[in-house]
C-alpha cells in the first residue's frame, strides 16, 4: 500500500476528521502523523510542500499532494481517493 504523509496539530478537529476517513479506508497503519508543533523545521518543510499553505492538516498520498480535510472528503467523494490508496 501506498504511504501517507500527515502534517498536523495535536488539537485540531480537521486532523481527526481526516485520519477517520482514511482509517475508514483501512490505510491507517501507512499514515505517518507528522505534529508541526514540535520542531520548527517540520513547519518549514510544510510551508515549502505545500507552497505556503499554513493550515492543517496537509496531506500527501504517495508523492501527490492532496491537501487539507476538505480536499480528502472531496477527493473521496469524487472516487478519486480509492485508487491512490490502492496504487
Amino acid at each position: 500500500m501506498v504511504k501517507i504523509k500527515m502534517y498536523k496539530t495535536p488539537v485540531c478537529p480537521y486532523c481527526v476528521r481526516a485520519k477517520a476517513l482514511l482509517d475508514q479506508k483501512g490505510v491507517s497503519e501507512n499514515i505517518e502523523e507528522i505534529d508541526i508543533t514540535t520542531d520548527p523545521n517540520l513547519l518549514s518543510e510544510m510551508l515549502e510542500k505545500t507552497g505556503g499553505k499554513r493550515t492543517v492538516p496537509q496531506i500527501f498520498i504517495g508523492d501527490k499532494y492532496i491537501g487539507g480535510c476538505d480536499d480528502l472528503y472531496q477527493l473521496n467523494d469524487d472516487g478519486g481517493l480509492d485508487p491512490l490508496l490502492n496504487n
